[in-house]
């Protein structure tokens, strides 16, 4: 039985990989879903799929650096269905590189895309979700959050912010508010995040890396919703998976 069902679900970076996968999966199971990212035609593209097998949804474009984007977005969809019961925060952004190689620009777009979009997005949720007393507000971090490892140190510090985060917002509204708070950390996952990489002396490492048999999208999809279909009184705080040959 699907617990979600009518449910209303935020979802950023709906435009490719898990996004994408997490928009079509919690729509099978009957939850109403709001898509949001910057590639507006695959949006179109994406809520056409879900439109056909007869699901409700939304699509706006999104870019969760700017936070009046995300408060717009969110008030759109209160305007629409009233209600905004859980948010996948889901957008990132992976341009791996060495940090004597001083990437500065890209360092700046991880931080503004993986940790304040993150916070910009929350924001604009969670003064509702605390008023009716209910939400979800579902993280995709990375194991990247909890491993550091050459090349990919700024990268690793926003995924251990939105770990951080998460802990912080399952203290602060869980209990108090009946907000349930999941930090999702999957390892290797063949999605277009590895398309960022400008560093050519770390494409050995990530061509070695794409040798695994990685998850798919669908993957961790299935584990967002594993988490968001969990009984109200069960509380997912963090799902941890890796592709069966990755060692760290």
């Amino acid at each position: 039985m699907s617990l979600i069902k009518d449910k209303v679900v935020i979802i950023t970076g709906a435009s490719s990989g898990i996004g994408y996968a997490a928009a079509e999966t919690l729509s099978k199971a009957g939850a109403k879903v709001a898509i949001g990212a910057r590639r507006t035609d695959r949006l179109e593209e994406l809520a056409k799929k879900i439109s056909d097998d007869g699901g409700e949804v939304f699509y706006q474009k999104l870019d969760v650096t700017q936070r009046s984007e995300c408060d717009n977005f969110a008030k759109a969809v209160l305007e629409k269905w009233g209600s905004i019961d859980i948010l996948v925060n889901n957008a990132g952004l992976m341009p791996l590189s060495y940090f004597k190689n001083l990437k500065v620009d890209e360092w700046d777009r991880m931080v503004d895309v993986n940790l304040k979009g993150v916070l910009y997005c929350t924001s604009a949720v969670i003064t509702h979700m605390n008023e009716k007393k209910s939400g979800h507000i579902v993280n995709v971090s990375s194991t990247a959050g909890r491993i550091v490892f050459p090349g990919g140190i700024v990268y690793c510090a926003t995924k251990h912010a939105v770990t951080a985060f998460s802990e912080g917002l399952r203290q602060e509204f869980s209990v108090r508010s009946n907000i349930r708070v999941t930090s999702i950390e999957p390892g290797i996952v063949e999605t277009e995040l590895t398309d960022t990489i400008t560093d050519e002396s770390i494409k050995d490492y990530v061509e070695n890396a794409r040798k695994i048999d990685g998850l798919q999208s669908q993957d961790v999809a299935n584990a967002i919703l594993y988490a968001v279909n969990a009984p109200p009184h069960v509380n997912v705080n963090e799902i941890l998976m890796r592709p069966t040959q990755q060692e760290h």
